[in-house]
């Protein structure tokens, strides 16, 4: 009797660990095919909205929120400014378009008529010649001599002068360098010669600017305009006719107009190359929009970010720096191969006489006054014997 009782409670236990066990996995595959039809349906609607378009600033999945795909996008093409925990915060910004413009208008317009600019200057100057041939002393050299330019005066003359003759040479190698040079000098050479042109580039160019405050501080009280410039702009300085010779002082006319060119194209070159010199902390082109919008009623963009400012400092850097070389090339010609006896006035700062009379007459007669009394000041010195 006890046997039969303990073999029913053994099965009664078998029975029911099975059905427990059974229900079980019942509800485990039950939520198995929840979550696979959950995930069935997710994917199918996934799909169906990936074929549908956005609408109303809908997007498919509702990722952006209520702003479109095209809005974000463009936003982000016109150069939104985000966040970014670094300190480079113009990382935040994804897309600058700018860039795209600037590298386009340096690499197409701006080299183009860059090289046709320079390209005229120079046949320009070699028709001058052509048709006028070299300006001579028209009474031949004298036996005397007066001094044009002290030995400061040419110093600041020629500091000036060669360090803007290596920042141009190795500013247009920057600017063409890489159409000409690899293909005659190779890749390695050019790599090496540009980057000795960057240093001298960078480090000449205080030289430079030391030069233009020099020669403007020593000149500046002679190229004033006055009323002799008058007569030497409407006769043309005499260059097309010979026997013509209209009366100047220290500095005519036409080297008046040379002297404000490089005073204040230097100037602007200066400030914009150290723009570049120091990137970012300069806002020179903001300053100015705002100046001129207040003074001519215009609405040239003044809330420029830094990076704007590199750009358009390195387009203007670029365009004033063409200006001055063809400035100084139709110096340079005037003062070698143009004209006979120029030369020497920075040479060895004695010109002769009959060409000094000849181009700048006025000043002739200046110095010479100014020799007189001193002779006639040292004579009243000496005591009677």
């Amino acid at each position: 009797m006890q046997a039969a009782s303990a073999h029913m409670t053994r099965t009664l236990l078998r029975r029911l660990a099975v059905a427990l066990v059974f229900g079980v996995l019942l509800l485990a595959g039950a939520g198995l095919g929840t979550s696979d039809a959950f995930a069935q349906s997710s994917v199918r609607t996934g799909e169906e909205a990936s074929s549908i378009s956005p609408v109303d600033g809908q997007v498919p999945g509702n990722a952006l929120g209520e702003t479109s795909q095209a809005d974000y996008w463009r936003a982000v093409r016109s150069g939104t400014q985000g966040f970014v925990s670094i300190p480079d915060k113009k990382a935040g910004t994804l897309i600058q378009s700018e860039g795209e413009a600037w590298r386009s208008f340096r690499n197409g317009p701006l080299s183009l008529y860059a090289s046709w600019a320079i390209l005229a200057t120079i046949i320009g100057l070699c028709l001058f010649y052509a048709l006028r041939g070299r300006i001579r002393i028209e009474h031949g050299k004298s036996d005397q001599t007066i001094t044009r330019f002290a030995w400061i005066e040419r110093f600041g003359h020629w500091m000036t002068a060669i360090s803007f003759v290596v920042l141009g040479l190795s500013g247009l190698n920057v600017l063409y360098g890489r159409y000409v040079f690899p293909a005659l000098i190779g890749d390695s050479a050019f790599g090496f010669l540009t980057q000795i042109g960057k240093y001298l580039h960078n480090y000449l160019a205080f030289a430079f600017m030391g030069g233009l405050v020099m020669i403007f501080v020593m000149w500046v009280r002679h190229n004033l305009p006055d009323r002799t410039d008058i007569k030497w702009i409407l006769q043309a300085g005499g260059m097309f006719s010979k026997n013509l010779h209209p009366p100047a002082k220290k500095f005519n006319a036409g080297q008046k107009l040379i002297f404000w060119s490089v005073m204040l194209g230097g100037l602007s070159l200066s400030l914009s190359g150290w723009a570049l010199l120091f990137p970012f902390t300069t806002h020179f082109f903001g300053d100015t929009f705002d100046k001129i919008n207040w003074l001519f009623g215009t609405e040239l963009p003044t809330a420029l970010t830094v990076l704007q400012e590199q750009q358009i400092n390195q387009l203007w850097h670029a365009i004033m720096a063409i200006f001055m070389v063809c400035v100084i090339l139709a110096h340079i010609y005037i003062g070698t191969l143009g004209m006979e006896g120029a030369f020497d006035a920075m040479g060895s700062g004695e010109v002769d006489l009959n060409w000094a009379k000849e181009h700048h007459a006025l000043w002739v007669d200046e110095e010479l006054e100014k020799e007189s009394r001193r002779e006639r000041g040292s004579s009243a010195a000496q005591p009677a014997e």
